[in-house]
């Protein structure tokens, strides 16, 4: 669980942020409840551009997450907000099975 957690801390220097979660077995409602949850709390932030969460047609195990912020300094502080400590940190890890993360920035 520590892991997850550490490995969510990194540095935003793009345009958007992806996250892959695979969630553990029975945990699908539990998972979109929370993500539905965060996505509003993360919304509300002023620094918080785009939070829009996926569920695997194909694969209804994976979810993921595509988050995009005005700056590095707004994802920061998105990752200091009470909400993304309570509701990533403390219950989603212990939803999932594994975690994966890309940032990207503009194409065209």
């Amino acid at each position: 669980m520590a892991r997850f957690v550490e490995g969510l801390y990194f540095d935003f220097d793009g345009d958007a942020l992806s996250v892959v979660c695979h969630r553990r077995a029975g945990a699908a409602d539990a998972v979109r409840e929370l993500l539905a949850r965060h996505a509003a709390a993360s919304c509300a932030e002023p620094g918080c551009l785009q939070f829009d969460a996926h569920q695997g047609i194909g694969n209804p195990d994976e979810f993921a997450l595509v988050e995009r912020y005005e700056s590095q300094a707004a994802f920061a502080e998105h990752r200091r907000t009470r909400h993304f400590r309570r509701n990533v940190e403390t219950e989603l890890v212990v939803l999932l099975t594994a975690h994966s993360w890309t940032v990207f920035g503009p194409a065209l």
